[in-house]
C-alpha cells in the first residue's frame, strides 16, 4: 500500500485524541516505588564470545515485582574510563538474542546495554531469556491484551518498569557514565524508549524509530496489522469492553510519556508504515516536551523505516549529544 495516512503537512500539526488519566503520574510513581522496594541486584557476568573488539557481560537485574530480567552489556575492549551509555529496547516478539548481533554502539565507543523483553523472544532473532511469571485474565494471543482488564494488571506496566530498571542497572556498572545516558529502540523498542524518556528525568537523549505503542485511540482503528490488531480481535470477542480497554491503554500511551520528555529527541517515521502509522508516530513526536527534537521522515518506506540510513543518522546525532 502507498500513502494511506494524513499528508505530511497535516502530520506535522497532528495531535492525539488520547485522554490522559488524572492519576497518570501517581500511578507511575507508585509503580516505580514498588519496584524499587526490591534490591536492583544488578549482576554482570563476563561472557567469552571470541570477539576481539568488545567485552560482553551477561546481565541479570530485578525488574517489576523483583522478577529477574536479563540483558547484555557490551563494552569496547580495553575501555577503562566511564563511557557514555546507550540503553536499547527490542522490537515486538524479539529478545536480547546473541551478543555478536549487538556490535554497533560499542564499535562507536559507547557502553551498550540491551534489555531482554519479558515473555518475548520467540518470534524472530536469536531468542529471549526472560520469562513473565505474572498470569492474567484471558487474552488474545500475543502480548497486547495480557492483563488489559485493568492498568494494574497490564503487561506493559511490567515491561515499562523493567525498562526504567534497565537504565538503573546500566548505570550501576563502573564503566558507564550515568550522566551521559541515552535510550534507543525501534518499533516496540521505540515506544518503550519514549515511556522511559517520560519516566527517567535525567536522560541526555532519546531516539525512537517508527515507534509502536503510540496514540491508541487512532492506531487501534487505523491499521489492521498486528500487533495493534490484537486489541481489535480481543474486542471482537469481548463485546462491550471498548471503554474499559481504552481506559487501561491510556496509562501506557507513549503520547502521555512524551509530554514529560525532557531529553533531546530524534524520532523517525515512515509514511507507508502500516504497522505503526505515521500519524501515531507524529502524535508522540508533536507531544514531546523538550524543544530540542527532530524527526526523520522516510517517504516510501513501510515499517522497516530508515533501516541502516537511520542508524547512520543516529550515530551522527548521538555523537553530538553524548
Amino acid at each position: 500500500m502507498a500513502l494511506f495516512d494524513l499528508p505530511l503537512d497535516e502530520l506535522r500539526g497532528y495531535r492525539s485524541a488520547s485522554t490522559e488519566p488524572e492519576d497518570f503520574d501517581a500511578f507511575w510513581a507508585k509503580t516505580l516505588q514498588e519496584a524499587r522496594a526490591h534490591d536492583l541486584d544488578a549482576r554482570f557476568e563476563p561472557v567469552e564470545t571470541h570477539l576481539k573488539t568488545v567485552e560482553v557481560y551477561d546481565v541479570t537485574y530485578s525488574g517489576f515485582g523483583g522478577h529477574p530480567v536479563k540483558g547484555w552489556l557490551v563494552l569496547p575492549a580495553g575501555a577503562t574510563e566511564p563511557l557514555p551509555t546507550v540503553v536499547e529496547f527490542i522490537g515486538y516478539g524479539g529478545g536480547r538474542g546473541l551478543p555478536h548481533t549487538h556490535l554497533l554502539w560499542a564499535s562507536a565507543g559507547y557502553a551498550h546495554f540491551v534489555m531482554d523483553t519479558r515473555g518475548q523472544g520467540s518470534a524472530w532473532g536469536g531468542g529471549g531469556d526472560t520469562p513473565d511469571p505474572v498470569a492474567g485474565a484471558p487474552a488474545f494471543p500475543g502480548f497486547m491484551t495480557r492483563g488489559i482488564d485493568a492498568p494494574e494488571n497490564y503487561y506493559y506496566r511490567r515491561v515499562y518498569t523493567d525498562a526504567v530498571r534497565a537504565v538503573e542497572a546500566a548505570r550501576a556498572h563502573p564503566r558507564t557514565d550515568a550522566a551521559r545516558t541515552a535510550v534507543v529502540g525501534s518499533s516496540q523498542g521505540g515506544g518503550i524508549s519514549i515511556a522511559v524518556g517520560g519516566l527517567v528525568p535525567d536522560l541526555v537523549a532519546v531516539a525512537p524509530d517508527v515507534p509502536f505503542l503510540c496514540d491508541f485511540p487512532r492506531s487501534t482503528i487505523l491499521t489492521d496489522r498486528d500487533p495493534y490488531r490484537e486489541i481489535g480481535k480481543y474486542l471482537k470477542t469481548h463485546r462491550g469492553r471498548t471503554e474499559q480497554v481504552g481506559r487501561t491503554l491510556a496509562y501506557f500511551d507513549a503520547v502521555h510519556f512524551a509530554a514529560r520528555g525532557r531529553a533531546s529527541a530524534l524520532f523517525s517515521a515512515a509514511l507507508e508504515d502500516q504497522t505503526c502509522p505515521p500519524s501515531t508516530v507524529f502524535a508522540a513526536f508533536n507531544a514531546w516536551a523538550e524543544a530540542n527534537k527532530r524527526i526523520e521522515v522516510y517517504d516510501f518506506n513501510d515499517h522497516e523505516g530508515g533501516g541502516p540510513y537511520q542508524e547512520a543518522v543516529k550515530l551522527r546525532w548521538l555523537a553530538a549529544q553524548l
